[in-house]
C-alpha cells in the first residue's frame, strides 16, 4: 500500500505537494493531488517539517468481483432477497395504481403492518431453499442485511413506513463492471438502499464501480394523485395514451423494467420508470450501450422480466397476453420469440403484487439451465423443448410479495464478454 507523507508547517499548508506528486504519479488517486496543490517550495525550506502518514487505498485490483453483460452466460454469484419483516405498504396512490382492484381491502386494512405471520414463514423458508440449490449448482450466494421495516420515517416531502429487501432486481443493476443503484418510485422502498450498502461497498473496495441514480425527492408532484383507475378497461386505455401515476416531475425508475443483452439494453416506461429516468440511463451508460424504448399492451405495466425476458442470444420469452408492439424488430434481427404457456398457479393463492405471469420470470443459470417454479410443469416442458435443463424449486408463497425467480435476485457476476445481439 502507498503512504503519502504530507509536509506541513508554515501559512501555505501544502507547499511540497508538487514532490510528492511526482514521487507516486498516477497511483494515488486525483483528489489527494488536488488536496496538495504546489503552492511555494520556498517557505517549506525555513519552516519545520512534521512527517503525518495519510492512508489511501489499494491499487484496484485487476478483475472487478462486478460483471455481468446479459441474462444467460454462466452465474457465479447472485444477490437473494430477503423476506423476514417484510411489510405491507401504506395504499398510496403509486400503490394503487400497481395493485389489483380485488387486493385493496388487503392494503387498506394492513398497510404499514408486517404480512401475515404463517404466509411470511413459508416464504422465509421457500427462499433459504432456494439459496442452497443456487449454492449446490455453483453459484456463490450473498444476502442483504435483515432490518425493520415497520418503523415510520419522515422527510420534507413525505413519511412512509418501509416494505422489505425481497426483491435486488428492483433496487440494483449490473452492467459491466458497474453496479447502479436505481432512485425507486414508491416511497415505502425510499430507504430500502440501506440493506443493500454492506454489501455494495464491499463489492466496491474490491474493485466494483458503483453508481447511484439521482434519489427523486417523491414529493406529490412526482404522482398523478387523481390517477383515475378503477377497471381493467380503465388501465388498458390510459396506458395505450402514455399516461401513467408517475410524472416526468424528476427522474425516477426500478431496475427491473431494464432488461440487458450485450451493448443492447431494453426498457419500457411504466407506473414506476419515467421518460427522464430512462434519459439518465441513457446518457449514463452511452456510449457503450444503446437503451431501447419498448412498449406492450399491458394494463399494469410494472417491471419487465414477466413480460418480456431474455433468456439466450436471440431468444426471448414474451407473454402472449402483453404482447411487444415492437415485436417486429426482434424477429427482424433474427431472434426466436417464445410464448410461455400459460401458468397453472391457482386462482386462489394471493399475489399481493403482481399477476400468475410470475411463471415466465425466471432465472438463467446458463443458458443451457433455468431455475423455474417447480409446480409449473407446462414452462418446464417448454424450455426442455428449447434444450435447456430446468432447476426446480417451490417459491409460491414468496411470489405472493411479488416476484419470481428473476425478481428475488440481482446477479452480480456472470462469465463472459461484452458482445452485440441486437442488429
Amino acid at each position: 500500500m502507498l503512504r503519502v507523507r504530507c509536509l506541513r508547517g508554515g501559512s501555505r499548508g501544502a507547499e511540497a505537494a508538487h514532490l510528492i506528486g511526482a514521487m507516486i504519479g498516477r497511483t494515488v488517486s486525483g483528489w489527494v493531488q488536488r488536496a496538495f496543490q504546489s503552492t511555494s517550495s520556498s517557505a517549506a525550506a525555513a519552516q519545520p517539517r512534521i512527517a503525518v502518514e495519510e492512508p489511501v487505498t489499494d491499487l484496484a485490483p485487476q478483475e472487478s468481483p462486478v460483471c455481468a453483460y446479459n441474462e444467460w452466460d454462466p452465474l457465479e454469484e447472485v444477490i437473494v432477497g430477503r423476506p423476514e419483516n417484510a411489510c405491507v405498504p401504506p395504499f398510496t396512490v403509486e400503490v394503487k395504481a400497481n395493485t389489483y382492484e380485488k387486493y385493496w381491502p388487503f392494503y387498506q386494512k394492513y398497510g404499514g403492518q408486517p404480512f401475515p405471520k404463517d404466509h411470511l414463514k413459508k416464504a422465509v423458508a421457500e427462499i433459504e431453499e432456494m439459496c442452497n440449490i443456487l449454492r449446490h449448482e455453483g453459484v456463490t450466494v450473498t444476502r442483504p442485511e435483515p432490518l425493520d421495516w415497520s418503523f415510520e420515517y419522515k422527510t420534507p416531502d413525505f413519511s412512509s413506513t418501509g416494505m422489505y429487501a425481497a426483491m435486488p432486481r428492483d433496487i440494483l443493476i449490473v452492467i459491466g463492471e458497474e453496479i447502479i443503484e436505481a432512485p425507486m418510485a414508491w416511497r415505502s422502498r425510499f430507504f430500502e438502499y440501506r440493506a443493500y450498502r454492506p454489501l455494495i461497498k464491499d463489492y466496491f473496495r474490491r474493485g466494483a464501480k458503483w453508481t447511484t441514480a439521482p434519489k427523486p425527492t417523491m414529493s406529490d408532484e412526482l404522482y398523478d394523485q387523481d390517477y383515475p383507475i378503477r377497471t381493467v378497461e380503465d388501465r388498458h386505455k390510459l396506458a395505450a395514451q402514455g399516461k401513467f401515476v408517475t410524472t416526468e416531475h424528476e427522474p425516477c425508475f426500478d431496475a427491473a423494467d431494464f432488461i440487458r443483452a450485450g451493448t443492447d439494453i431494453f426498457v419500457q416506461r411504466s407506473q414506476v420508470t419515467n421518460y427522464m429516468g430512462i434519459e439518465w440511463m441513457r446518457r449514463h451508460l452511452a456510449p457503450t450501450y444503446k437503451v431501447h424504448i419498448i412498449s406492450f399492451k399491458d394494463p399494469n405495466p410494472m417491471h419487465i422480466d414477466a413480460t418480456f425476458n431474455i433468456i439466450g442470444p436471440g431468444l426471448v420469452l414474451s407473454n402472449p397476453d402483453r404482447p411487444c408492439r415492437q415485436i417486429e424488430m426482434f424477429e427482424k434481427a433474427g431472434w426466436t420469440v417464445v410464448k410461455p404457456p400459460t401458468p397453472l398457479i391457482p386462482d386462489d393463492h394471493p399475489l399481493w403484487m403482481s399477476s400468475k405471469w410470475l411463471s415466465m420470470n425466471v432465472l438463467m443459470l446458463d443458458d443451457k439451465r433455468v431455475m423455474v417454479d417447480a409446480n409449473e410443469t407446462t414452462i418446464h416442458k417448454m424450455f426442455e423443448s428449447l434444450g435447456i435443463k430446468t432447476v426446480k424449486v417451490s417459491i409460491r408463497h414468496a411470489n405472493s410479495l411479488g416476484g419470481g425467480f428473476h425478481c428475488w435476485t440481482t446477479d452480480v457476476r456472470r462469465r463472459g464478454t461484452l458482445q452485440s445481439y441486437f442488429h
